[in-house]
């Protein structure tokens, strides 16, 4: 791959989850840490990423900016923002989809930003879930999701990463919703060791046992030591 063509890849790979970071980047294309940082430093230089570090200890984010996005083809106004209550989820995203990225390498995983794109470009619900609210139905999308090579025969996967547990009701709600979801061919929760048992109890207590599954987040490979 041609450096013009890395270059664009990384500035859509950042389009599509919203924030990147260099563990994640490094981790993707199996990079030593300090060449992750550096193409991403390079970015940052030319405008096309802003960088970001809400969070003394923990690895900054890059968010597309208006002149990559241009650059990148995409439109304008891609950009994400990064404050200290959303860093770590940015962060977890970024590397859940560079773990799942190399563990599912005949797959793309695009975040939740760009499934918006495509499902309002389609005009279909793609990869997302009808919560129930009394009468409506609110869409609920997942943070990640990995397509299949061929879409047309094969569904794609949701994927939710979880940190901190939502109120039971809530998450119960949302694992009802995704045992109805027929878009998807099953859901992976990507989860931290303190939200991981409330899920599981969120998916017995929906009866989604046999279309929800959690993944602990340390089961995932590992971005390179600094």
């Amino acid at each position: 791959m041609s450096e013009s063509h890395t270059r664009l890849d990384v500035l859509r790979w950042a389009a599509s989850l919203g924030a990147v970071t260099a563990p994640a980047l490094a981790l993707r294309d199996v990079l030593s840490l300090a060449s992750a940082r550096a193409t991403l430093a390079a970015a940052v230089r030319r405008g096309d990423l802003a960088r970001f570090r809400p969070l003394a200890g923990h690895p900054a984010l890059h968010t597309l900016t208006a002149r990559g996005a241009r650059r990148a083809g995409i439109g304008s106004g891609a950009g994400c923002r990064v404050s200290p209550a959303n860093a770590p989820h940015l962060i977890a995203c970024a590397l859940a989809a560079a773990g799942l990225q190399r563990c599912y390498p005949d797959r793309r995983v695009v975040g939740e930003r760009e499934l918006r794109h495509l499902e309002r470009l389609y005009g279909i619900a793609l990869a997302s879930a009808e919560l129930a609210a009394g009468v409506d139905k609110l869409p609920h999308t997942p943070d990640l999701v990995l397509l299949a090579p061929r879409p047309d025969v094969e569904l794609p996967v949701a994927v939710e990463v979880e940190l901190t547990l939502k109120a039971p009701r809530r998450l119960e709600a949302i694992c009802s919703a995704w045992a109805r979801c027929r878009q998807v061919a099953g859901v992976l929760y990507v989860a931290s060791d303190e939200a991981r048992r409330g899920v599981q109890r969120a998916i017995e207590r929906a009866g989604a046992g046999d279309r929800v599954a959690v993944l602990s987040l340390d089961a995932l490979p590992v971005a390179p030591p600094a």
